[in-house]
């Protein structure tokens, strides 16, 4: 059985760089590449735990199609065990992602077979046998989010699974009202600070993280870009720690890489700073490439990239 489930939002990314302006209308223009990659929190944050010395399981739904087709063989192809779906409603979940010269990214996005996941696509006994099951995507899983999300992440919890929650920008604007559901039934949140704004109301870490704890999650970490990260826990523990600079080439992916490294340390039994550090470089790594996973260096490269920069910590 693999150490973490990662189940929620499965994407294809077509994506070109650099895209500094949107051409005029009818018009054409050029760009120095375009490709397809694999997206989504659960398939990204999956193949980040994979590349970094984990076993995994990603459970989601895709279409009948060639992307479909496409995520489950790549999945497949960095030794994930992909227990996915398929829907004959709709198809595969993807991504037009438009990256500039900054590594900055826009995105054009159709939710696709994500909005069509339910609780008996998923095998709840691999969920049972997993040491963490990690939701990510919530907010945009229309047919999953609240409450369906929730009796899945309760049944893990019920047989002493971690459970951790990983948000995206809800563009509809349900925010707490839908999420609630599966925030009392994580561990650990690991949001961006502005979707975690967006929840709790709150401006500052500190008051955002308290106001979260207050559903009952023992640990939220805050994915704060450039400026690293936040973490504050229920026992009281409190970092916030800078992110490792490097030269940004795309930045699609990082927060998912964080999660990835954060869990490869909860793993090992790390103490939270340390997870935290160790999810800092898998993000600050991951945009050293172009793709959501292809800067991810595995377990041993990420330690010795670590220990040129923090000689004595690692």
């Amino acid at each position: 059985m693999s150490d973490v489930v990662f189940m929620g939002i499965l994407v294809a990314d077509v994506w070109a760089k650099p895209v500094n302006e949107w051409p005029e209308h009818g018009r054409l223009s050029l760009v120095d590449a375009i490709g397809l990659s694999i997206g989504g929190c659960a398939a990204n944050a999956g193949i980040h735990l994979a590349k970094l010395g984990g076993t995994v399981t990603v459970m989601g739904k895709v279409g009948e199609d060639g992307f479909g087709d496409f995520i489950i063989k790549t999945l497949e192809s960095y030794g994930v065990d992909a227990q996915v779906a398929r829907s004959a409603e709709a198809g595969t979940s993807a991504t037009m992602v438009m990256i500039d010269d900054h590594g900055e990214r826009s995105f054009i996005h159709y939710m696709g077979a994500n909005t069509k996941l339910r609780p008996e696509d998923l095998d709840l006994d691999v969920l049972r046998a997993s040491r963490v099951l990690c939701f990510g995507g919530a907010l945009v899983m229309h047919g999953f989010d609240g409450e369906p999300a929730a009796s899945v992440m309760a049944a893990a919890r019920q047989a002493g699974v971690t459970t951790a929650l990983d948000t995206v920008w809800d563009a509809t604007g349900r925010w707490m009202g839908v999420l609630e559901p599966c925030l009392r039934q994580a561990d650990m949140f690991l949001p961006s600070l502005p979707e975690a704004q967006q929840l709790t109301g709150k401006t500052q870490p500190r008051e955002v993280a308290e106001a979260l704890l207050g559903y009952g999650v023992k640990i939220v970490v805050l994915k704060m870009g450039e400026q690293g990260c936040y973490v504050l826990s229920h026992k009281g523990e409190e970092y916030s720690l800078p992110v490792y600079p490097v030269e940004v080439v795309d930045g699609t992916g990082s927060g998912d890489a964080f999660v990835a490294g954060f869990l490869r340390g909860y793993l090992e039994g790390w103490p939270l700073e340390k997870c935290a550090k160790f999810g800092n470089a898998a993000g600050a790594l991951c945009v050293t490439g172009i793709g959501a996973t292809a800067g991810t260096r595995s377990f041993d490269d990420t330690l010795m990239w670590l220990r040129e920069r923090e000689p004595g910590y690692w």
